[in-house]
């Protein structure tokens, strides 16, 4: 049933220790795998299974079971296991299903779980019976599994399925069943992650704690959701304000920054550093760019220290000159330690390093010499 393999300890007639720190089947032999062999090789060993961590596990196995049950419930019975993984930490389901499962659907497959868990199911354990008489009895049966001719059957209320692992016994001892994530892993195939127990008891306090932390930082909000809401129509609104705030600016920028042009070889050039954002430095850039067919701009800028350059050349010097904004921004982004690229006419380059910002408008006028 894809469940991990017990740990613990094996200890000897004179009290040494040795830790197993995983166990496997091959053969239908059990494999114990040691960090250190025992000095005495045949003696006698008293084999202790870390209880703690089979609790766990076993709860997470008999979830599998119940989750199971309860995607053939609710989603339909083409449902098939595909795969699983069962860990003391946490249980993975791979399952047979033809879209996404909706939030609304795994909330009921996890209301369901949880049912069954409420309804404190005990474990009814059928040994070595045969496959047939197991079937019978509505077993489940894994398409493609390899079974003997004599099985163990696990039982709790209507799930019934043929497996080999440690189960709780009963539903109760599970605690809660929450589901953490569900995503496609191949086509038509979905997986589901979910924890249990203890797993989730650490979840719902984490998320407390967190629930805390907000309505602290909300200065102890009576309605937290409401007051993100509001924080977050108030944040659009201050957003668009800005926006025109910086437009305005880039405007006001526009005639200042005429009067800097300098002619090189006959083209109007001009590199600075402006306090505005990318957007502002775009907008200014297509602004001066409406003053003549011989711009040659870049301008810089460095929002929260990220660096940032914005180059703007005339259509008629691309056709003329064979100017490139795209090589340009190319070029002088390596003073930035970044790079981009874009239209001949207009190219952008972002960085990380704004104190290259000065050289890159240094060496810009190497361009139009």
């Amino acid at each position: 049933g894809g469940q991990t393999g017990d740990k613990g300890y094996l200890e000897a007639q004179n009290g040494d220790i040795v830790y197993i720190i995983d166990t496997k089947k091959e053969n239908n032999q059990t494999i114990h795998l040691a960090k250190s062999l025992p000095e005495n090789l045949t003696g006698t060993f008293n084999a202790v299974v870390d209880a703690l961590q089979r609790a766990k596990t076993s709860s997470n196995h008999s979830a599998t079971h119940l989750l199971h049950q309860g995607l053939r419930k609710i989603l339909g019975t083409h449902i098939e296991q595909k795969g699983s993984m069962v860990r003391n930490a946490s249980l993975r389901f791979d399952f047979s299903h033809f879209s996404k499962v909706s939030d609304e659907e795994l909330k009921e497959v996890e209301n369901f779980v949880n049912a069954r868990i409420r309804e404190s199911l005990p474990l009814i354990e059928k040994r070595a019976i045969s496959k047939d008489q197991a079937l019978e009895e509505g077993a489940i049966a894994l398409f493609g599994e390899k079974y003997g001719d004599l099985v163990r059957m696990i039982k709790f209320g209507d799930s019934v399925e043929l497996c080999g692992g440690t189960h709780v016994a009963n539903t109760a001892d599970i605690w809660h069943f929450k589901i953490i994530s569900e995503g496609a892993v191949a086509a038509g195939i979905r997986r589901i992650e979910a924890i249990t127990s203890e797993a989730a008891k650490d979840y719902f306090e984490s998320q407390l704690l967190s629930y805390e932390e907000i309505r602290e930082t909300l200065k102890n909000a009576q309605d937290p959701v409401k007051a993100i809401q509001s924080l977050q129509e108030e944040n659009i609104q201050l957003k668009k304000q800005l926006e025109i705030l910086l437009k305005d600016k880039a405007k006001n920028m526009k005639g200042d920054l005429a009067k800097e042009l300098q002619e090189v070889n006959g083209i109007q050039f001009l590199a600075k550093q402006v306090d505005l954002n990318a957007e502002g430095a775009k907008d200014l850039a297509y602004d001066l760019g409406n003053l003549g067919n011989n711009l040659f701009l870049l301008l810089a800028t460095a929002e929260d220290g990220k660096p940032m350059l914005t180059c703007y050349i005339s259509k008629e010097l691309v056709a003329e000159r064979k100017l490139n904004a795209g090589q340009v921004v190319r070029e002088l982004g390596k003073y930035i330690q970044g790079g981009g690229g874009g239209q001949p006419f207009f190219a952008t380059a972002g960085g990380k390093n704004a104190d290259g910002i000065s050289e890159a408008l240094t060496k810009a006028i190497d361009f139009v010499k």
